[in-house]
């Protein structure tokens, strides 16, 4: 796994690439939880995520959130990691002209993030956002949302209620032109603590894998 140090709006920020040989590969970034609470790159959703598009063909980039690891520059409320994200992609973009499918996962806070920039970026074909915290931020801004993705969360996630994620996937569920696909773990918490991380790779594997077989929104 190379280590990359690419420049962000506050100066470095560190992460992981994984290149295809494939020119023409689908790219891919995955986005962090809350720097705040212990929030990196290495955390294990995270982790698992890079290496399930990975594994599907993807070229994919994860990467630390200013202030956190060797990233230089401090938290700022997710307004510079918006920035942080959209550097992350440029930098992905730049190394990768050929892509035609480009894809964005965030975990929790990094989910928040990675939905932001889905407005920001048209080129972004589809998300995919495990347990977005619906009760925490606003998520209003995805009006209309731009692409279709997938949104999963636990049955006892105690940090981002269900029931504040099914009121986010009802209001995504009214735009038309996008699909927005919801799946529930039963028993899964915030985290996906085992026995529920493979399953949750699983329902991602399976979304992703479909998705690039339609070439639609």
């Amino acid at each position: 796994m190379p280590e990359v140090i690419f420049p962000g709006p506050e100066g470095r920020l560190e992460g992981r690439y994984h290149p295809q040989k494939d020119r023409d590969a689908p790219i891919a970034i995955v986005l962090h939880p809350h720097p705040q609470f212990g929030g990196t790159m290495n955390n294990r959703v995270v982790y698992n995520l890079h290496y399930a598009f990975y594994n599907m063909g993807f070229t994919v980039l994860r990467f630390n959130f200013r202030g956190v690891g060797r990233s230089q520059g401090e938290y700022d409320q997710g307004v510079g990691e918006l920035s942080d994200a959209a550097s992350a992609l440029d930098y992905l973009q730049s190394m990768n002209n050929n892509a035609k499918h480009c894809w964005v996962a965030g975990f929790s806070f990094g989910a928040w993030i990675g939905m932001q920039l889905l407005m920001r970026r048209p080129e972004i074909t589809g998300f995919i956002s495990v347990s977005p915290p619906a009760n925490m931020y606003d998520f209003s801004f995805l009006a209309p949302c731009p692409s279709s993705g997938l949104i999963i969360n636990g049955s006892n996630d105690r940090v981002a209620p269900p029931a504040d994620t099914v009121n986010l996937v009802n209001k995504l569920h009214e735009q038309k032109g996008i699909t927005v696909t919801h799946d529930v773990m039963e028993g899964a918490g915030h985290f996906f603590e085992d026995p529920h991380m493979d399953p949750m790779i699983d329902t991602v594997r399976t979304y992703v894998r479909r998705r690039l077989t339609e070439n639609t929104r």
